[in-house]
């Protein structure tokens, strides 16, 4: 199983992709990971990523891509792989399937959560973290039996800087921006499936099984 996790921040993603992980048994792929564990093995590729993230650049497009294509070379990549958060732009969505092309293979499937703004906005806000064991809770979904306490040690619930509204809206700004075009991109292509994010868990894991195959 080869596969794409497309969606914008607070539509869930994470919480499917452990389950699709632990369902087909392949790694999850993430562009963070793969720069953290470069930089920290000390690679050449992760070497060229810290000058740019030393410097607060971005990291090239180029040099992601060749971050991700020889981390798709190992051994626990030959049944497939879950990759979360590349491609972000075309130019890598290309690359990709020039690799995928060049190793006779391809993607299964694109899984683009469909979500409204005001829904992720609500999702992305409501999120409270414990100052004291950093236990998460959500006022509306999992709210905690005190307001503004938390459930497991009764430390004070405070709200992340990047979770106010603001930065929701400036983080679904740049989603739109930079990796929305992606959807017609993979739509053109055939690969893309489109799954109602804001839905049951259980049921929306269901779904995405049913297109991905058992």
């Amino acid at each position: 199983m080869r596969a794409v996790l497309l969606g914008p921040p607070g539509a869930g993603k994470g919480t499917q992709a452990i389950r699709l992980v632990e369902k087909y048994g392949v790694p999850q792929i993430s562009t963070g990971d793969i720069f953290r564990a470069n930089i920290k093995e000390g690679t050449e590729l992760g070497k060229k990523a810290q000058e740019y993230t030393n410097s607060g650049q971005l990291v090239p497009d180029e040099l992601v891509v060749d971050l991700v294509k020889d981390r798709l070379m190992q051994d626990d990549c030959k049944n497939g792989y879950l990759l979360d958060g590349f491609p972000r732009t075309i130019f890598q969505a290309e690359e990709l399937d020039k690799f995928l092309a060049e190793q006779g293979q391809k993607l299964d499937a694109v899984v683009n959560f469909e979500i409204g703004n005001e829904i992720l906005i609500e999702r992305l806000t409501g999120r409270r973290i414990c100052k004291k064991c950093g236990a998460g809770c959500h006022v509306k979904f999992s709210p905690p039996k005190v307001e503004g306490v938390c459930d497991k040690c009764g430390g004070e619930l405070e709200q992340r800087k990047d979770d106010t509204r603001e930065t929701a809206e400036s983080r679904l700004a740049v989603y739109e921006e930079s990796t929305a075009p992606l959807i017609d991109y993979y739509s053109k292509t055939g690969t893309l499936k489109n799954f109602n994010g804001d839905q049951d868990r259980d049921k929306l894991f269901a779904e995405i099984v049913s297109v991905l195959g058992e």
